[in-house]
């Protein structure tokens, strides 16, 4: 059986320090202090340790083969978004990414497929290089669940989901700078309470100002199986229909009626919560989603899902129908 997984992160072995050449912020770049190790540096500042299997294209093909997947979705980091630099200077970081995985993807085909990046800080530079990309074979991209600090319904975004509509292209929604992250740096907070949380905020926005609406072409998928927006739905609902004065200002439509219109990957880390998923969404909307090469990803690759005693056309349609759909390949190009 095909197994695609749809969310993956890749880094450039190789990072220009941005932070001196522009002369301000805390790009991302890389120190390689030890063989096989680097480590994320922000400015001066250490961010984590990455491993080679962040950027070695053969050894993540080495290692997905362990667990009979052959294709690999890859897109950036989310820390290296850099939504907050000049434009012009997040527009050169965003090329270099891109044209990082425009070469895997053309160099491996049949077990890469990339997803860009934008300098999401101005609309007309994010939509020329989006324009850009797709030429070069890029299928969709990667966005924060906000940017900065703004959300996802905002007017300024109606070109960039324009675009996407006439380019026929996907986008897979990710949390960063989760909200309230200065306030619990403490246990790992941000990211096991307020990732969750930052991919509701995106989705709720989204439905609430209409976006779906104005834009049905648009594939969206949302990482880490929809946070937590499919588990609060009740409450989520109970709050537009309590005080629609307040919620159902831009759109009149229940929250309740988009699920299953748009996808989620399936990084529950819990089979029970994957069944309720599951059994809201519909297999056809949850694609195979891992987070690799993280810790907190599931990075035996869909093993748990082959225990949950699934049918095969559940299966296939985690493992690689969903994607393809979302991603609108064929199933024929990876054979």
């Amino acid at each position: 059986m095909l197994k695609i997984d749809m969310h993956t992160h890749i880094i450039p072995k190789h990072l220009p320090d941005w932070t001196k050449k522009f002369g301000y912020g805390n790009f991302i770049h890389l120190d390689h202090h030890k063989p096989g190790f680097a480590r994320m540096m922000q400015g001066e500042k250490f961010f984590r340790e990455i491993e080679s299997n962040c950027w070695d294209a053969e050894e993540r093909i080495e290692e997905y083969s362990k667990y009979h997947t052959q294709v690999q979705v890859v897109c950036t980091i989310p820390v290296l978004f850099a939504y907050w630099a000049k434009p012009s200077d997040g527009l050169e970081v965003s090329r270099y990414l891109n044209d990082d995985v425009i070469a895997l993807v053309k160099k491996y085909p049949k077990n890469y497929v990339g997803l860009g990046t934008l300098p999401m800080q101005d609309i007309e530079l994010a939509v020329q290089e989006l324009e850009r990309i797709k030429k070069e074979g890029i299928v969709g991209i990667q966005i924060g669940s906000n940017i900065n600090g703004k959300n996802l319904n905002e007017p300024f975004l109606y070109p960039l989901w324009k675009a996407l509509e006439a380019l026929d292209m996907c986008v897979l929604v990710h949390p960063w700078e989760m909200m309230g992250e200065d306030q619990m740096k403490k246990y790992w907070l941000p990211w096991l309470v307020g990732m969750p949380a930052e991919t509701t905020r995106a989705i709720c926005s989204l439905i609430f100002g209409g976006i779906f609406e104005k834009f049905p072409k648009v594939r969206f998928n949302f990482a880490h199986a929809g946070g937590s927006f499919i588990p609060t739905i009740g409450r989520i609902e109970h709050g537009f229909n309590c005080r629609p004065d307040l919620v159902a200002i831009d759109n009149d439509i229940t929250p309740r009626a988009y699920i299953g219109k748009f996808w989620v990957d399936s990084a529950t880390h819990d089979p029970e919560l994957l069944h309720y998923i599951l059994k809201h969404q519909g297999s056809k909307k949850v694609s195979l989603g891992t987070d690799y090469p993280f810790p907190l990803g599931d990075l035996e690759i869909g093993k748990f899902i082959e225990e949950m005693g699934l049918s095969e056309e559940v299966v296939e349609d985690l493992f690689c129908n969903s994607a393809l759909e979302w991603l609108n390949m064929k199933k024929e190009f990876f054979l």
